[in-house]
């Protein structure tokens, strides 16, 4: 997911389909959604990071849930990531929406993407601070990003419902910032305003403030793949759909 950092406004954390994938890129797998009755699929494609900004990421939610204990672990289903695109998109044609991402990806270098991480931020959230590692904006993320807009647009809707989202029995519930973000993701979030960043958890305002004063050392870490996920509350990526390996 994209945001402007310190807002009001709400952030959002954070098949081989018929060709052949020219390397460095590979299909590992695809899942369809729990429920193909549901018209509208909430989607977010993101980048999952390396391991070096995975366990960065961790390690900051691991704070952020020794203050908050009732804030979200960042595990199998939260999985950390950078959000490219977030969209509504018509349920029976997301084998469309896989094949149009992957041409994309054919058509760019993600194996010589930089993520380079340089600081944490937060928004507010209700009353908490909703928190992230951010990275720096490149053109070949935007460059990637503007041509997934085009490509995903002839299977996108407008808008959708909470039923577009994962639900279970431990989180039944997609507040309305979530929807509504989804919705207004192009353009709020898209070309000049936005901002990569990786969603590591929530926390008081005071908290999550504390950690943005401390000193914060830079890295850069590679991409490890290219994934579509079902989206869940805050913008969680909760179901995987789609994922391409990047070979470095």
């Amino acid at each position: 997911m994209s945001y402007a950092f310190r807002s009001r406004a709400p952030m959002l954390a954070f098949v081989f389909l018929g060709f052949t994938l020219t390397p460095p890129l590979r299909a590992i797998w695809t899942l369809p959604p729990d429920d193909r009755a549901t018209e509208v699929t909430a989607i977010d494609i993101c980048i999952e990071p390396g391991q070096l900004l995975v366990q960065h990421a961790m390690n900051a939610n691991a704070r952020l849930r020794a203050e908050f204990p009732d804030g979200f672990s960042l595990d199998q289903n939260h999985t950390p990531h950078i959000t490219l695109l977030q969209r509504y998109v018509k349920t029976s044609q997301l084998e469309q929406v896989y094949q149009a991402v992957e041409k994309v990806l054919a058509s760019e270098q993600p194996q010589n993407w930089k993520l380079n991480a340089f600081k944490y931020d937060y928004v507010a959230w209700g009353n908490q601070g909703l928190a992230a590692i951010v990275v720096e904006q490149t053109d070949e993320l935007l460059r990637c990003q503007s041509k997934l807009i085009d490509a995903v647009m002839p299977f996108t809707v407008s808008t959708g419902t909470a039923a577009a989202f994962v639900t279970t029995p431990q989180d039944p519930e997609i507040d309305q910032p979530t929807i509504d973000y989804v919705a207004s993701f192009v353009p709020k979030a898209t070309i000049t305003k936005y901002r990569p960043h990786v969603t590591i958890g929530v926390a008081s305002e005071a908290y999550v403030n504390q950690m943005n004063a401390q000193p914060f050392e830079r890295f850069s870490s590679g991409p490890r793949c290219v994934s579509v996920f079902h989206l869940g509350n805050f913008g969680t990526a909760r179901t995987k759909l789609k994922s391409w390996n990047i070979a470095p």
